[in-house]
């Protein structure tokens, strides 16, 4: 693993700060191209995606959901006692999805692939220039001057929301219960979106008691609401108290348990209610590290994030990519703005951007998501027709048996004839997606897509049955 602490200065063609996933493959594609690559970091190589999200989140849900299989047996083939265990899944996010948060592994792959890692907070300092602050070494900095330019990859942190009592209690955020031994006999989650309610159903299908409080009308609000409604059905049938368009009031911590007072109107007219559980994850939204990346120095002034055009340039030398710039925080939308970098920086053909993005909350059931809601698209003034369908009515729904809530929904453009947005609701609602999410990218005619053959019995053959309603 290479260290570059100790030169004052350092000349190369591109700094990339930050080796999220998308940081990543751009210093991959850029070295591989022949630039002269310096890649900066000051935490782990990889970023929050391999270390506190995408992949430790979704061993425990896979984990989670054999559990709740399991528990199906006895309505479908026999008996199978279950005696839920979360120490075979702590074990392999310590040892197979993480190597106990080290990222030797990453880092060393950056320096194979023929660039130069500098440990430490990148900030920038003029035009194409980087000044490192070096972990751990006091005082100790090097200056990086790139001729092409400086690309920011600096991601984002859990926002702490400013409710009474909250700071400096011991509550989780998607790094301290990604991290955990155990599963705790309680837990409140704060916030209704897709970390929140991926780990809330998790932990309830491990025995945790768990309540999910969501500020807004609804939870999932990203979503259409049918999709919003079938997922907090399916919470009420498991268990898990959903408490939508409750005000967060006060947090206290005292003798290992929380204590979350809210103002909850189905107690009637606002009326005070305090939650209290052995575990609080606060779950309520994402902040851009851009705050101290020293914008001020190129002329960039920042608001919740920064502004870019499809070639991901902040300005003239300077881009960024992934969560930071506000056009959707998922590891795939990273990861395909750091390609359009690499082609703009290397003066290739960029072709359209894609805004289309899918987007998976993986819930069970899945939750799946491409382009437009229908507001958004009556917003738009577009002329909207829908299309919905019960997958638990579909012929596959009914052999799958428990377990086969979901549904599918099209916003179509009806002047157009084409799909702008659909969700994707079930058993691998995600996998079904894929075909949607084609189907909007390519504004496939509606006409095409009616006229198209899909295996029975299939979930995604609910989608011919949507387009017909």
């Amino acid at each position: 693993m290479a260290q570059d602490g100790d030169m004052p200065e350092l000349s190369c063609d591109v700094v990339v700060v930050g080796l999220g996933p998308g940081g990543e493959a751009l210093v991959a594609r850029l070295a591989a191209a022949g630039l002269d690559v310096v890649a900066v970091e000051k935490e782990l190589v990889g970023g929050e995606c391999p270390y506190w999200g995408c992949i430790p989140s979704k061993m425990v849900i896979r984990a989670a959901n054999a559990l709740a299989e399991a528990r199906r047996v006895d309505r479908l083939a026999g008996r199978a006692p279950v005696e839920p265990d979360f120490g075979p899944v702590a074990r392999r996010i310590r040892e197979e999805a993480t190597d106990d948060w080290d990222d030797t592994v990453a880092a060393d792959r950056i320096v194979d692939a023929g660039a130069r890692l500098v440990r430490g907070h990148g900030r920038l300092d003029g035009d194409r220039r980087v000044v490192v602050d070096h972990t751990g070494d006091a005082g100790e900095v090097t200056t990086i001057v790139a001729s092409k330019g400086v690309v920011l990859n600096t991601g984002t942190t859990a926002a702490e929301p400013p409710v009474p009592g909250l700071a400096g209690t011991p509550y989780w955020t998607n790094r301290g219960i990604l991290e955990t031994e155990t599963a705790p006999a309680s837990m409140i989650v704060i916030g209704g979106g897709p970390i929140g309610l991926e780990l809330a159903q998790a932990f309830s299908r491990f025995g945790t008691e768990v309540t999910v409080l969501e500020v807004g009308p609804r939870i999932l609000a990203v979503e259409e609401p049918e999709s919003s409604a079938l997922i907090a059905s399916v919470f009420a049938a498991e268990g898990i108290g959903v408490h939508a368009g409750v005000s967060i009031d006060a947090v206290a911590h005292a003798d290992g348990v929380f204590h979350v007072t809210c103002g909850d109107p189905s107690t009637g007219s606002g009326q005070a209610r305090t939650f209290e559980a052995e575990r609080l994850l606060v779950a309520a939204g994402r902040r851009s590290r851009i705050d101290d990346v020293g914008l001020e120095t190129v002329g960039v002034e920042p608001g919740r994030h920064l502004t870019v055009d499809d070639a991901m340039q902040v300005k003239g030398g300077l881009w960024a990519i992934g969560d930071i710039v506000g056009r959707g925080a998922f590891t795939h939308v990273s990861m395909y703005q750091s390609e359009r970098a690499a082609r703009s920086i290397l003066g290739e053909p960029l072709g359209d951007y894609d805004a289309s993005f899918p987007r998976v909350t993986f819930t069970d059931p899945e939750v799946g998501g491409v382009g437009l809601t229908e507001k958004q698209a009556r917003d738009r003034g577009i002329a909207v027709r829908i299309g919905v369908t019960d997958l638990a009515a579909s012929s596959r729904g009914f052999v799958h048996g428990p377990g086969n809530e979901g549904l599918i929904k099209v916003v179509i453009d009806d002047e157009r004839g084409v799909i702008v947005g659909a969700n994707s609701v079930g058993v691998a609602g995600g996998e079904t997606l894929a075909g949607l999410a084609f189907a909007v990218r390519a504004e496939i005619p509606v006409e095409t897509l009616t006229n198209t053959i899909y295996a029975y019995p299939t979930f995604w053959r609910a989608i011919e049955s949507a387009l017909a309603t």
